[in-house]
């Protein structure tokens, strides 16, 4: 890809970027005041957290199996209202458990 090509590519990408972000600070100029607005604004961190880790995390380990079984123990624990750290090493150890299983099987 020659230079003047990659400088285009990257303009169209910083103003298309720069566009997403500055449209709504120009166009919304007062408080947001309708409860159903700013509950669904409340929850978009959350989704793009989750839509950009969920991904990585299924296809982290060697084995799909292993990294559901991870994913699921992460869950309960989490649901439990175990803490982070706690939450992490139940994930590790269950994957690296599965893996070790899965290892000495095949």
């Amino acid at each position: 890809m020659n230079t003047k090509i990659f400088f285009i590519y990257l303009a169209i990408m910083a103003g298309s970027t720069y566009l997403i972000r500055a449209i709504p600070f120009a166009a919304i100029t007062g408080k947001i005041e309708n409860p159903y607005v700013k509950s669904f604004l409340s929850y978009i961190p959350y989704a793009v957290l989750t839509a950009m880790t969920l991904p990585a995390c299924l296809y982290a380990t060697d084995y799909m199996i292993s990294a559901a079984i991870g994913l699921v123990a992460a869950i309960l624990f989490a649901l439990k209202n175990k803490s982070l750290t706690t939450v992490a090493v139940a994930a590790c150890a269950s994957v690296w458990i599965c893996e070790f299983i899965i290892g000495y099987l095949s």
